[in-house]
């Protein structure tokens, strides 16, 4: 009866993937908007450069050098890093919320999100006896591959903007689809 259950289950998961994997996607699309617009709020610029600093303390010392080369970014012009880093997080929001470039999407989408936890989150560390938590960025960076995963396996999901570009303009497949489909079927 477990086992009959269990098949059940397992089914129902792997003909909904495509669904739940866009529903996923706009969850996380909501979450990086709502991140990518704090980035704009009132006092962040001027705080950014010590959040910087404070992600260098206690970090082994070859990681130092990386810190500093970061620091010294941040501190030259904060508000350009600032309001750079919150619009790709809002531009990532659009891009997932609407179904819009996602190979591109989910490419960028890790790449920032490894910025963001190598830089401000430095690493998640520092590491040690009571360190309890690896940051959030490497946990976003292998939600968006899973994203690719997802695609590459059951193709584009229902509901997406890209979806719709496809069907007036089937070359746009190779900008937005991890697995693409030849506009024509292939010659016997």
């Amino acid at each position: 009866m477990l086992d009959k259950i269990q098949v059940r289950l397992d089914s129902w998961f792997v003909r909904h993937a495509q669904g739940l994997a866009r529903f996923l996607a706009v969850v996380t699309g909501l979450i990086w908007g709502i991140d990518g617009g704090l980035k704009f709020s009132p006092g962040l610029v001027a705080a950014f450069p010590s959040m910087v600093q404070d992600a260098a303390q206690g970090q082994p010392a070859w990681l130092q050098g990386w810190f500093h080369f970061w620091y010294l970014q941040v501190s030259a012009d904060p508000a350009l890093l600032v309001y750079l880093v919150g619009t790709l997080e809002l531009a990532l929001s659009v891009a997932l919320l609407l179904g819009f470039l996602r190979k591109v999407a989910y490419t960028g989408g890790i790449a920032l999100s490894l910025v963001i936890w190598a830089v401000p989150e430095g690493f998640g560390g520092p590491y040690g006896p009571t360190s309890t938590d690896v940051g959030t960025g490497i946990i976003y960076a292998l939600l968006f591959v899973a994203f690719i995963v997802i695609d590459a396996t059951f193709g584009r999901g229902p509901y997406t903007l890209d979806g719709w570009i496809i069907r007036k303009f089937p070359g746009w497949g190779r900008l937005s689809d991890i697995r693409h489909y030849p506009e024509r079927p292939p010659a016997d």
